[in-house]
C-alpha cells in the first residue's frame, strides 16, 4: 500500500512540477540545482537535471521566469526568477487547485480509506459495508 501511495505521490507532483517551480521562484531566485534540491527536501521526490533544465527552458521560452548568469562565484549559475506573467499565472493555477479541492471535499474524496489486504482505496461508506462483512 505505501508503494501505491508513493506512486500517486510522484505522479501528482510530476503533474504540478511547473507549479512547484514556479512556487519556489516566488519566494525567492535560484538556480537549478536549488530548485532540484528543495524538492526533494519538501516532498521527498527526486528529479534529477534531464527534468528540471528542459522544465526551466520551457518556463522561461513562455515568459513566466526569466534568468540571468551570476558570476560571483566560483562557478557561473544560471539565477532563475519569477516574472509578474509567472506570478500571474501561479495566482490563477493556485485558485484552481483551491477550487478542485474544495469539490473534492465537497464529494467526499477526502474520505478514502485504504484496504490494507489488496492496497484499494475505497469510500467511507465502501469501507464501512466491507467491515460489517467480516
Amino acid at each position: 500500500m505505501r508503494q501505491k501511495l508513493r506512486e500517486v505521490q510522484i505522479k501528482f507532483m510530476r503533474g504540478l512540477l511547473d507549479l512547484v517551480v514556479l512556487q519556489f521562484l516566488k519566494v525567492e531566485p535560484m538556480h537549478g540545482y536549488q530548485i532540484i534540491t528543495n524538492i526533494r527536501r519538501n516532498f521527498g521526490v527526486y528529479f534529477g537535471p534531464g527534468t528540471i533544465y528542459p522544465l526551466l527552458g520551457a518556463l522561461e521560452e513562455k515568459g513566466y521566469i526569466r534568468s540571468r548568469w551570476d558570476l560571483e562565484n566560483d562557478r557561473p549559475r544560471k539565477v532563475y526568477s519569477l516574472t509578474p506573467e509567472g506570478q500571474g499565472l501561479l495566482n490563477g493555477t493556485e485558485e484552481s487547485l483551491n477550487h478542485i479541492c474544495r469539490r473534492l471535499n465537497t464529494i467526499g474524496l477526502n474520505r478514502l480509506y485504504a484496504d490494507n489486504h489488496n492496497g484499494v482505496l475505497k469510500s467511507r461508506n465502501q469501507y464501512l459495508k466491507d467491515l460489517k462483512k467480516h
